[in-house]
């Protein structure tokens, strides 16, 4: 497509307005409801993350010294392996169904369209910043919808490129990136929008939702939370220890869904520790500041709330605890003796700073964590088959893992969201085909048989009416 002589959004109220007059203008014309079009959007975006990949290394880089292994793997392959899912089975989820039709309209066929919402605003997180951009826009483009796509401002390299690239790819008519801070976001959310599509924290996805509620506009709202790791006795402790690091490490522990805390059976705390302590070494080294591996923190401001929780909890630091505010560097840190009441349990940490809990009942953790806000995952380290029924039938949460962490948002058949506090709504394969989705109800009623009574006057029709209802019930 295109894009050389078409014009890109500025971000004063009056182009914004503009924009999505245009947006909606080319929405109504038709030119999304093709398969042949949204494949080919879909093609073109998976060719911009391809021809590009050296220029999203340096963007996150930039970012967040964030290394090209983990850029590829977090940023860039999850998009490419959801596009080719989508395309394979777009024909599938995007025509009619017929369904089974009901007698009390015989004779019809009844169907299911599957119908775009229309103008799509979906505002991205800065920790996954090309991901949590990109991700939602691949099953909106699907289901037929034009784009709106708001980065997140504190990832700015990262920002700037999404902006180059939908420039570079797409009409911006169908999709288009704006950049600024909170004024234009707050612009963005007062237009009247056909669905919004928000990952971030609870505090802005409340205002989000209330932006929202003005123009009755539904909205996913992809949130976070405090979500526990449980590590009973019967576990396999070395290799608990070693997905938790994993988990929890990766991009400094500014994930959705890393373990923020870890609550693990006394019997087995020492060498849980041991095994943690040994796994950090591992993976970063014993000076984890010059690992290529270890990124930074995103900005000043978180780098201060998480060194100031450091010096506020009353655990022992058992590995770690280094800062260094030039670098924005804060050292993989294990925090034992941590209790509920503690300054790292007031909320979600979002860096790699882990504090570990002990337990001895296992219903005592079940309590504790029903009284906690639902968080977005837990994790569940068990050998045994009621402890894990226990936990995932009897404690809110979006999603998770036995005997792993994170990787449940690699599966395309799954869903991925929260509850309550942790969101609303969910995306991922064929869920976010149906986030972006309306489902339009069609009975196609035939002509050449009219039933009279449902026609009034009803004088003398109300016992037959009750007798053909048990007929048909």
């Amino acid at each position: 497509m295109d894009t050389s002589t078409l014009s890109q959004p500025s971000t004063g109220a009056s182009a914004i307005e503009s924009l999505l007059k245009e947006q909606r203008a080319f929405f109504y014309s038709g030119q999304t409801l093709p398969l042949s079009f949204r494949k080919k959007q879909l093609l073109q975006l998976k060719k911009a993350l391809q021809e590009n990949e050296a220029a999203i290394y340096e963007a996150l880089k930039q970012d967040f010294q964030k290394s090209p292994f983990e850029t590829f793997v977090t940023e860039i392959a999850v998009l490419v392996s959801e596009i080719d899912f989508v395309l394979k089975h777009i024909d599938e989820w995007a025509a009619p169904k017929r369904v089974a039709s009901s007698l009390l309209n015989f004779p019809s066929s009844d169907y299911v369209y599957p119908q775009p919402f229309g103008l799509c605003l979906i505002i991205g997180a800065w920790n996954y910043p090309l991901h949590l951009t990109i991700a939602p826009a691949i099953p909106a483009i699907a289901a037929g919808n034009c784009v709106v796509l708001k980065p997140s401002e504190l990832s700015p390299h990262t920002s700037a490129l999404i902006k180059q690239l939908t420039a570079r790819y797409f009409d911006p008519r169908f999709m288009t990136t704006v950049e600024g801070g909170v004024e234009v976001s707050q612009k963005l959310l007062e237009q009247a929008w056909d669905k919004i599509f928000f990952t971030g924290s609870t505090r802005v996805g409340k205002i989000v939702m209330e932006a929202a509620a003005k123009h009755l506009t539904p909205v996913v709202l992809e949130l976070g939370g405090k979500s526990p790791a449980v590590v009973d006795a019967t576990a396999n402790i070395e290799m608990a220890a070693k997905r938790i690091v994993w988990g929890k490490m990766v991009n400094a522990g500014q994930t959705c869904v890393a373990p923020d805390f870890v609550l693990v059976h006394e019997e087995v705390k020492e060498l849980f520790l041991h095994h943690l302590t040994k796994y950090i070494k591992e993976f970063y080294g014993e000076e984890p500041e010059l690992s290529p591996d270890f990124p930074r923190i995103v900005n000043s401001r978180h780098f201060e709330r998480l060194s100031k929780l450091l010096e506020r909890t009353k655990g022992r630091i058992v590995l770690g605890g280094q800062t260094d505010a030039t670098q924005l560097y804060i050292a993989p840190t294990v925090v034992s003796g941590v209790d509920w009441q503690d300054a790292l349990m007031e909320e979600e940490l979002f860096g790699p700073i882990l504090p570990v809990l002990t337990f001895t009942d296992i219903y005592e953790v079940m309590h504790r964590l029903q009284q906690m806000p639902h968080p977005l995952a837990m994790y569940i380290f068990t050998n045994d088959k009621k402890t894990e029924q226990l936990l995932i039938e009897r404690v809110p949460f979006g999603g998770g893992c036995v005997n792993d962490v994170v990787v449940h948002l690699a599966n395309h058949h799954l869903p991925f969201g929260g509850i309550g506090p942790s969101g609303m709504g969910n995306y991922h394969g064929k869920y976010g085909f149906d986030a972006f989705t309306h489902y339009k109800a069609i009975v196609k009623h035939a002509t050449w048989l009219d039933v009279p009574i449902r026609y009034a006057p009803y004088e003398g029709k109300l016992s037959m009416v009750k007798k053909l209802v048990k007929w048909i019930l």
